[in-house]
């Protein structure tokens, strides 16, 4: 389930509360005040056999007096008497239900776990939603609504907060009432044994009354709902998310390097930047964040102009910008001589700017008009300490009137934020900052965290809409290949791939390896290595060894036979004496790979216990945990994203190269790291992967070490949090004019193919398609046509084989989906170059054939009234037309499914 029957709970007309009392303090007794008294118009009915009446209202003894159903019931009675009680109000037709009580199997306490299990099969069969258990409730103050026992009652605002902690939710109305924040919904989820983070999400993202979701999280249920949700969310408005739990230790025993380095809190970080969400430490810097967005422009980039009228200060706020990733803006030479123009000769002459402590308010003004002016500068920050010689609050007046006079037609100013430093000389100027809609803090490092806040949300968002470069050529992996070495491995009762089949498995890939043999013993060894040429590398086989390097399991740089023979000789008394219990099956062997100037690099893959399989990319070699310099990403990966991986890391930097040193060839480091990826989404057998080096450098990239360890044949792609392309759903068609097409799902890289087959569409085709005249397609338009969620949105295209984004596209079908999967909206578009050969019919009926493996109910779509073929053809397919009674040019059509089979 999704957001269905949640408006039972968020926009309820009418209330059950069952367990309310009259003992002071008790949770019931709260519960009746705050539902009486929170200015809830619809009738609020108590239920308690033990009173007559709560707060002057008439008691009901049990469920079934109730005089009229109600669409939500809060219930806070012993966890024993739940179950029943969920049942009787399903069965009676009460669609939402929040339940307050604990003791639902927390702590895994075997007791509970069955009450909560027979509390949802109570609610399953008629679709009631449910709330907690064990939580604080929830409260809407747009419509009245407190249904908690919470202390304070906030005002109606434009903020949504859920949160798993009902004590963060105390916490935070008590932060917000002496701020004034208002809330459109606080919701405290508690255990969510149903409404979890990904229905939220999706209730309030559709929202119209809420601008900006916060999130307090401690973990994901269903960690592809959350993703999908988010996603969907974050392209609408501000996810701003505080996750506990950030130092928590891994509970993973790893047999790989990959394994050991991917904690679970840095993969909740990549899910949150690949959903476009905020991630803030504390709640304070949620609210902040908060502000914010709300009431400043985004920044271009990182670089921050400091301006200021006390040197310390100043410095840091420079640190925390340094500290935190971000740069100082450069003072080009004309801006240094405005500047000199406006200040007295002991300003500081560089950023930050100290315009000295007797700073005027008109002194304020010029300089920050000089540095609005340049182009450098992404963001200004603006600081003030108070002085006995100049006045703070004239000084805030000064930068207001600056920031709202107009600017240059077409040139964008940078950001601007405030940090008045102090409490009581400093308190006005920050509510007058405030009330002008000017981001002010009460600290410098508070501002700039503001800042960098900003420049991270933007580069969440950019990556959510930027369209990833084409591959360099369309490659078919040797799948066949990789599942015969899988299978074998299994087969044979093995979870760890040798290092030649781990190899294989990359070859089939098209990961470039060095060629290996298995030598049997240290004779043989030296028999492969003539074969293979000299220097040559040995490496002990071993199920039972993870790191060959701490046994002395690796000799390199062997000149002759004889040389290999000796070390394979030695070799094998070491690991003998080391691990006695050890299985050796023999050696690996293989050429030494020179490549001068080379990298160490690894690339990995893990299997995280909430987001499934993750891809860690960073510096290789022996003392990689030591390192620790690795980025992680979320398969299906693409240039763009294996790029963004890349760019996270430290080593980056010298991959791009230095002074004589050439740069290491950074494409086909991230074409690896794609084709990674993809083993990860074709096989679930493949929980850990490692690369381990990676060699890379200007002519490429080639792999010298590689460990694959397998496991159980899992939910195959439903266990990634991201739902691949659907490359099952690729066919051939044959157009009336006998011509073969390829039908296929859409791909990110396919934007430059839409822009241009939209500029073969006539005036007439834009204008019944998009219903308006366009002269052409936006980024934004094409990027959220083509960056599609597959798990609720899919759009088929008709092309040729080919490179994505390279070939040319002559149709295309959307199919959006509602959370619940119960309509779906379509919208078709064929070139008029290629009308008139079926495609358009081709094109819905593959998509009502998908919508029917989805299980979607029905499907849906707009058509103006002149547009008679596309009438026609939604005629012939078996849809309903019913003309829009507001707007009589519009036809409203309607397939109603009959299959609801439910495809992965």
């Amino acid at each position: 389930m999704t957001i269905r029957n949640l408006n039972a709970i968020f926009k309820p007309k009418s209330i059950a509360v069952i367990g309310v009392s009259r003992r002071q303090g008790s949770v019931g007794a709260v519960l009746a005040r705050n539902l009486f008294h929170g200015g809830f118009g619809g009738p609020v009915m108590p239920v308690n056999p033990k009173h007559e009446s709560i707060e002057g209202v008439l008691c009901y003894p049990d469920v079934s007096a109730l005089p009229i159903t109600p669409d939500l019931a809060v219930i806070c009675t012993p966890p024993d008497t739940v179950p029943g009680l969920v049942k009787e109000l399903a069965e009676r037709g009460t669609r939402g239900v929040i339940v307050i009580t604990a003791g639902f199997g927390e702590g895994n306490n075997e007791t509970g776990m069955a009450l909560r299990d027979q509390m949802l099969a109570a609610a399953k069969p008629h679709l009631t939603r449910i709330i907690g258990p064990n939580c604080l409730g929830v409260l809407v103050p747009g419509i009245g609504l407190n249904a908690s026992f919470a202390h304070i009652s906030p005002p109606k605002g434009h903020i949504a907060f859920a949160t798993q902690s009902g004590a963060v939710v105390t916490s935070v109305l008590d932060w917000a009432q002496r701020r004034k924040i208002g809330f459109s919904h606080l919701i405290s989820l508690g255990s969510m044994a149903d409404v979890d983070f990904g229905d939220t999400i999706d209730y309030l993202a559709n929202d119209q009354h809420t601008r900006a979701i916060l999130l307090y999280m401690e973990s994901v249920t269903d960690a592809r709902k959350f993703m999908s949700a988010a996603r969907a969310a974050a392209r609408m408005k501000p996810v701003i998310v505080v996750k506990a739990g950030r130092h928590a230790a891994s509970a993973q025993a790893a047999a790989s390097h990959t394994g050991a380095l991917a904690g679970s809190d840095a993969v909740y970080d990549v899910a949150f930047r690949r959903a476009g969400m905020l991630r803030v430490d504390t709640l304070g810097e949620l609210f902040d964040a908060v502000e914010t967005l709300s009431s400043a422009e985004l920044p271009q980039g990182d670089a921050l102009t400091i301006l200021t009228n006390g040197g310390g200060i100043g410095v840091l706020a420079a640190d925390t910008l340094i500290a935190q990733g971000g740069e100082l803006a450069d003072l080009p030479e004309s801006v240094v001589e405005a500047l000199n123009a406006v200040l007295p000769p002991t300003w500081s002459h560089g950023n930050p700017v100290d315009i000295i402590g007797d700073a005027s308010g008109k002194r304020y003004a010029d300089a920050l008009r000089v540095l609005t002016e340049q182009h450098e500068s992404d963001a200004i920050l603006v600081l003030n300490c108070p002085t006995a010689v100049a006045d703070s609050m004239e000084a805030a007046e000064a930068v207001i009137a600056e920031k709202n006079r107009p600017g240059k037609p077409g040139i964008p100013r940078p950001a601007l934020f405030t940090s008045w430093v102090g409490q009581y000389t400093a308190e006005a100027a920050r509510r007058r900052f405030s009330e002008a809609h000017v981001p002010t803090y009460s600290t410098p490092e508070g501002a700039v965290r503001a800042f960098m806040h900003m420049v991270e949300y933007k580069r969440n968002q950019a990556q959510l809409l930027e369209t990833p470069p084409s591959v360099p050529e369309v490659f078919t992996p040797d799948y066949a290949a990789a599942r015969d070495l899988i299978d074998q491995a299994s087969a044979d009762g093995r979870e760890i791939l040798s290092e030649p089949e781990a190899k294989q498995l990359l070859a089939a890939y098209g990961v470039e390896i060095v060629p290996t043999e298995v030598a049997a013993d240290p004779e043989a060894a030296a028999q492969a290595a003539e074969r293979l040429g000299f220097p040559a590398a040995i490496k002990i086989l071993s199920r039972d060894i993870t790191h060959k390097s701490d046994v002395g399991g690796v000799v390199l740089d062997l000149e002759n036979a004889e040389a290999v023979k000796q070390a394979a000789e030695a070799m094998q008394r070491r690991v003998t004496e080391t691990y006695p219990d050890a299985a050796l099956q023999g050696f690996s062997v293989q050429p030494m790979a020179k490549r001068a100037g080379a990298w160490e690099l690894i690339v990995g893959v893990t299997d995280d216990a909430q987001f499934g399989p993750v891809v860690l990319f960073g510096q290789g070699g022996t003392a990689v945990e030591v390192i620790r310099d690795q980025a992680l990403g979320l398969p299906p990966l693409n240039l763009k994203l294996a790029h963004e991986m890349m760019r996270q890391t430290r080593i980056y930097r010298q991959l791009k190269g230095y002074r004589s040193q050439a740069p290491a060839d950074l494409d086909m480091i991230a074409l690896t790291l794609t084709r990674i990826a993809q083993i990860a989404t074709d096989f679930s057998e493949v929980k850990e992967l490692d690369i381990n080096p990676l060699l890379a450098s200007d002519s490429g990239v080639v792999a010298l070490d590689a460990r694959v360890r397998i496991g159980e044949n899992g939910m195959g792609t439903r266990r990634l949090a991201i739902r691949p392309y659907p490359r099952e759903l690729e066919r051939t068609i044959t157009a009336e004019n006998g011509e073969d097409y390829l039908l296929r799902p859409i791909l990110p890289e396919d934007e430059p193919a839409l822009h241009r087959a939209f500029a073969h569409l006539t005036p007439e085709q834009i204008r019944l398609r998009f219903f308006a005249p366009m002269k052409h397609l936006s980024h934004m338009a094409a990027a959220r046509f083509t960056q599609i969620d597959y798990d609720r949105e899919m759009a088929f295209i008709i092309t040729v084989p080919g490179v994505p984004g390279k070939a040319e596209l002559y149709g295309a079908v959307h199919l959006n989906s509602d959370p619940d999967g119960e309509e779906a909206e379509y919208s078709i578009i064929v070139r008029h170059d290629l009308t008139r050969l079926g495609l358009g019919r081709i094109l819905m009926e593959q998509v009502i054939e998908y919508a029917k493996q989805r299980g979607i109910k029905q499907v849906i779509g707009d058509v103006l009234r002149e547009n008679r073929p596309m009438l026609s053809l939604c005629k012939q397919l078996g849809f309903s037309q019913k003309t829009d009674p507001e707007d009589r040019d519009i036809v409203h059509v309607r397939l109603p499914l009959s299959d609801t089979s439910k495809s992965p």
